[in-house]
């Protein structure tokens, strides 16, 4: 269950049982489903950010990293073909305020 006045550790657990779920369908290197799963669940998506599915000839990524600003902090979860199994950590935001280094897709549905 969502803890709103949780703290990122606090909410891992969940975060991760939500990314564990949509891992263990067809859907799992989609990460529209990671997206849309966690807003679900209750996790706000204007502090969401999220990498590519596709390469830029149109492959599939080797992995796919999702995250969630929280208090602070960066609820991140990767998971992909090159990820033995899906993995959810917390780590400190990045200089200017964000969770993913390099180039991440808009969340724009």
């Amino acid at each position: 269950m969502l803890l709103p006045e949780g703290t990122a550790q606090e909410n891992l657990p969940f975060f991760t049982a939500i990314m564990n779920q949509v891992a263990a369908t067809e859907q799992r290197w989609q990460g529209r489903a990671y997206v849309d799963a966690l807003v679900a669940a209750g996790f706000p998506k204007d502090a969401m950010e999220l990498t590519n599915d596709l390469t830029t000839v149109g492959n599939g990524a080797d992995s796919i990293q999702f995250s969630v600003r929280w208090s602070g902090e960066c609820l991140v979860g990767q998971v992909g073909p090159s990820t033995p199994t899906p993995t959810a950590l917390v780590l400190p935001q990045v200089p200017g305020g964000t969770c993913l280094v390099g180039q991440t897709r808009p969340i724009d549905w």
